[in-house]
Parts: C-alpha cells; sequence; structure tokens
C-alpha cells in the first residue's frame, strides 16, 4: 500500500458560461499536477460552468453542453493524474451539482450534493435536485470523501463518508466572500476535523461575479485542527500538497502559509477585484466617471484606477453654479494624482436650456427638488453619452447609506452599469480612503501615496444642487445614520432596537421610512460589489409595493 500521496489544488477564477475556457484552465491545472507527479488534480465546485451561474444551469442546452465539456475533459487528462472537477450532472429529469472524478479518459465517480443552501445569495433549491448521503470514491488504493461546499457545514455528510472508509475530506467550494467570513468556514472545517479525525482540504475558486467575489484562501488541515497549508486570498494558485500514511492514517506534511491580510485591505481588495473581472468577463476595457470633487467619486475613481490602469479610466467634471472651487480644485487634484484623464464640462448652458423649455409646464409652480434634480438627470445624460460614443462603460458612485435611503437621483447620479462601493457605508467610505492613502499593494494598478487629498476626505459632503447645501440637511448625521442601517438593515432589527441603543426615535422611523420607499430605486440600480452578509440584492429582497411599517 502506497504510503505517499500527492494532490495539486488548483485554486483559480472560472467564467460563467465559459465552458471551454474554464476546460482550458482546467487542462492546464492537470499538465501542472501531471509534471509534479500528482495523483489527483482537484478544482472547485461547479467550475466547468462559472460559480454562481444561477437559473442558466437550468437551461437543458447548457448542461448538456457543460456535461459534454467534462467528458471531453476526461479523455483529453487520461494519461496521467485522476482529475476532480465541478459541474452540474442530469439523472432522468432531476439536476443536480456534482463533482466529478475522472480517470482514464472517463468520469468513474460522480459526487452529487446533498445540501442545497437556500439563503443569502444563493438559491440552489431552485435549481439543483438533492443527492444522495453517499460515500467515498476511490483514487488508487486511497478512499477520498468529498463533501460539495454547503455539505462541510453540516456534520451528516462528513460522518458518513468517515463510517464507510474515506480516509481524508477533500472539500472543493465555490464560497464568496463576506467580511470576516474566513473565521466562519475555518471553525465549520475544525468541526468536521474533530468528528471525524480526518485530515481536510478546503479548495475555493477566485475572482468576480456579478456582486460576488470569490476570495480563494484554501486551507487544510490535519485532525486536531491545525492548518497546515494555507494560500493567498484572491489569487489564482495551482499547488502542491504531500499527504503521508502512518499508523493513524493520512497527514498533509507542512505546504506554504500565506497570512491573510486584515478587513480593510480585503474589503479593498474585492472593490478591485470585482470591477476588474466585471469589465473583464463582460468585454469593457475602459470605464468612464463623474468626479464631483466628493469623497465617493475620489474612491470610485482611485479603485477604478487600482483595477485597470490610469489609461483607461476618465473622469468627468461636470460644474453647476452650485459647484464650489473647492470641489473644482479637489477634483483636479486628484485626477492629476492617479494619472487618469479629465474632462472638464460645465452644465449650465444645457441646464438653461431644459429649464426654459420645461417653463410654461412649470409656470406657477416654486422652484423645489425637480430643479435640483434636473442638474443630476443633465449630468447622467452626459456621462452615458460619452459612454455611448466611446465604449465606455460608466460608473455610479453611489454609497450603500445613499443607496439604503434613496439619496441619489434615479437617471440621473444613479446611471452607470457597476457600482464598486454599493455595499459600503458611508462612515467606511471615509476610513477606506484613509487606508488606501497609507497602504499600496502590488495587485493596485494605480500610483502609491496619499493619491486621495486630505480635503477631499475631511470637507462636510454635499450634493452641491444648491448654495450651501449639505447632506445633512436631508439626513441624520452619517454616524447616526450608519448606525441605524446596520440594525435596520444589516441586523434586521426593530425601532424598538434602535431605540435601546441609544438613537432617537424620531431618526430612527425617519430612516426606516426612507429605507422602504427607496426599494424602487434599488430595483433599478447597477450591481456592485457584495462586502456583507446583508448586501443590497440576492442578500436582501424586499417587495417595491410595502404598506408595512414597524410601529415599535
Amino acid at each position: 500500500m502506497s504510503d505517499r500521496f500527492r494532490l495539486t489544488l488548483a485554486q483559480l477564477n472560472p467564467t460563467v458560461g465559459d465552458l471551454q475556457g474554464n476546460a482550458a484552465k482546467a487542462r492546464a491545472a492537470w499538465e501542472q499536477g501531471k509534471s509534479a507527479g500528482s495523483d489527483l488534480v482537484a478544482l472547485p465546485e461547479m467550475f466547468i460552468t462559472g460559480y454562481n451561474a444561477q437559473d442558466l444551469v437550468m437551461k437543458p442546452a447548457f448542461h448538456a453542453e457543460a456535461i459534454q465539456v467534462i467528458d471531453q475533459l476526461a479523455q483529453d487528462c487520461a494519461d496521467g493524474p485522476a482529475l476532480a472537477v465541478g459541474g452540474p450532472w442530469v439523472e432522468g429529469t432531476e439536476l443536480f451539482n456534482a463533482y466529478h472524478i475522472c480517470k482514464g479518459g472517463k468520469v468513474t465517480s460522480r459526487v452529487l450534493k446533498h445540501h442545497l443552501p437556500n439563503e443569502t445569495v444563493f438559491d440552489e433549491v431552485r435549481i439543483f435536485d438533492s443527492g444522495p448521503l453517499a460515500g467515498p470514491y476511490s483514487v488508487g488504493n486511497t478512499r477520498i470523501g468529498s463533501p460539495i461546499c454547503e455539505d462541510a457545514w453540516h456534520e451528516d455528510v462528513a460522518e458518513t463518508l468517515e463510517e464507510t472508509g474515506a480516509e481524508f475530506l477533500l472539500v472543493p467550494n465555490g464560497s464568496p466572500y463576506y467580511r470576516n467570513k474566513f473565521e466562519t468556514r475555518l471553525n465549520h472545517m475544525v468541526s468536521r476535523v474533530v468528528e471525524t479525525g480526518l485530515p481536510l482540504i478546503y479548495l475555493n475558486m477566485t475572482g468576480g461575479q456579478d456582486d460576488q467575489v470569490f476570495d480563494g484562501g484554501s486551507f487544510v488541515l490535519n485532525p486536531g485542527g491545525k492548518i497546515v497549508l494555507q494560500l493567498p486570498v484572491f489569487d489564482e494558485v495551482v499547488t502542491e500538497v504531500d499527504f503521508e500514511r502512518g499508523p493513524d492514517g493520512w497527514r498533509a506534511l507542512e505546504g506554504p502559509f500565506t497570512k491573510h491580510p486584515d478587513e480593510w485591505e480585503q474589503d479593498y481588495r474585492v472593490m478591485v477585484e470585482a470591477l476588474r473581472d466585471y469589465l473583464g468577463k463582460t468585454g469593457f476595457k475602459k470605464v468612464l466617471l463623474g468626479l464631483s470633487g466628493g469623497i465617493d467619486s475620489a474612491l470610485v475613481a482611485t479603485i477604478a484606477v487600482d483595477a485597470l490602469g490610469a489609461e483607461n479610466v476618465r473622469c468627468v467634471m461636470l460644474p453647476s453654479e452650485y459647484t464650489s472651487q473647492d470641489s473644482l480644485d479637489d477634483a483636479k487634484q486628484l485626477a492629476e494624482a492617479l494619472g487618469v484623464r479629465y474632462d472638464y464640462v460645465p452644465i449650465s448652458e444645457g441646464r438653461q436650456a431644459i429649464t426654459n423649455t420645461l417653463a410654461p409646464l412649470f409656470a406657477g409652480t416654486e422652484a423645489d427638488l425637480t430643479e435640483e434634480n434636473l442638474q443630476s438627470r443633465l449630468r447622467g445624460l452626459l456621462l452615458m453619452a460619452l459612454s455611448n460614443k466611446f465604449g465606455e462603460m460608466l460608473l455610479t458612485t453611489g454609497n450603500k447609506s445613499e443607496v439604503a435611503v434613496g439619496y441619489a437621483t434615479i437617471y440621473g447620479d444613479m446611471n452607470g452599469g457597476y457600482n464598486p462601493i454599493k455595499d459600503l457605508y458611508k462612515t467606511r467610505v471615509f476610513e477606506q480612503c484613509r487606508w488606501r492613502n497609507d497602504n499600496h499593494r502590488d495587485w493596485m494598478a494605480g500610483p502609491s501615496g496619499a493619491v486621495i487629498p486630505d480635503r477631499i476626505i475631511t470637507k462636510p459632503p454635499s450634493a452641491e444642487l444648491r448654495d450651501d447645501q449639505k447632506d445633512s440637511d436631508s439626513l441624520p448625521d452619517y454616524p447616526v445614520l450608519d448606525g441605524l442601517l446596520d440594525i435596520l438593515v444589516d441586523q434586521e432589527g426593530s425601532i424598538a432596537d434602535c431605540v435601546a441603543a441609544g438613537y432617537d426615535h424620531a431618526d430612527a422611523k425617519k430612516v426606516e421610512h426612507l429605507l422602504y420607499i427607496s426599494e424602487y430605486k434599488r430595483f433599478q440600480s447597477a450591481p456592485g460589489p457584495r462586502l456583507t452578509k446583508r448586501a443590497f440584492w440576492l442578500d436582501r429582497r424586499y417587495p417595491i409595493v410595502n404598506r408595512w411599517r414597524d410601529n415599535g
């Protein structure tokens, strides 16, 4: 009986729907494993289709082609190590999330996912059928159990595998990022190791898909829960891990250990990677955005440059008579520090033309929010014209606080194809800017140093749609607003919870009201990267028409 086993882990970034491209990545990883003398090359959950592919997987033509691609991949990888890759499988009328084990030119085993997540961003109960609890598969004379992602968060699958002879657990994952998720993953996996007494390999994918970013961070645990290998977050890595069999069974040998960065760096990396992959996977090369001289557009511009390089980012200042000189100076200073193209497009003439056009219809009425929003909508029109003309995707710049309470103009500053800071509360926007000014990493395409002028960070936020306007004229101060939103949105708390936390009852009721009446805006808003477990879109799904209010 062999006393050594070499496993190649392929922590890679698939693209949803790119069946041949994903298969090519799998083949390249297999070739590396073959050269390294591996016994098995493993890829993540649903790697062939990309993840999370949502209802696309249910399309018969799509999942049939995906299965054909896996069969061809098995044939291509006949002469060498076994290959384990995630993809769909059909039996009769049932569709499964499966892990395909390929050896000798064919698929010799399939593991079918048993526990289907049906929470947060996952709708697997809608898409897949539940597979049975089953035993391990063999690679050579070694028996391996593969709980697929959610299966490893429950004790029954791993317990069944251990009882039926599994010698170690290989867990393929499509696990997307949210802040501080690694500890949750690690705690679950340690529990499986303690319960079964088996080594465990946690293999995650990387890369952005719409709002989700898969953060990698794959690791290997020996019995007792000790981490003996830890891969970096967000980076694509193909590496080997060796096992030795002793009197107590298989044990993984020490491998590379990469320390993970703190939550500020990980959040920023998510925003960068999400934008980079969203552009790369949809075929866009360049972006543009309106640069107001405020902090939100400053952060988005910096993220865009770090993701794509300054040569692929256009910033446009669209001033009106209400735009302060400080904003003009700050926007230009930021653009120069980032090295981006900077266009200056005053809107006063266009605004006056629109005002004149509407004057007969508005006769006898007082100027109000309507006239303020004309500025925002004119800016949106001009930015979309530039986007259409030059093929540059427009980025929108609303933070989570504004998105939550509707402090944005639909068909105006909400225009855009992607919003990198959609899940970042305003108070965190300030801190994230300070973090970026103080830190630079090799995955950033932008310049090092304090690229965001200090005055942008310290001055009172303002939409500058009327004289002396401040955000605090319409909203509670951002520390109060964000504290209330954390309770009402992230914790799904009540008005009573807000009051118990020390907030004013009237403020809580106002924020709750704004939150509910803004649902229609969020329904039409651009996607953006998920940083928390309660991001707007798939994590939080509320009706647009909703008369209920908390009377606490």
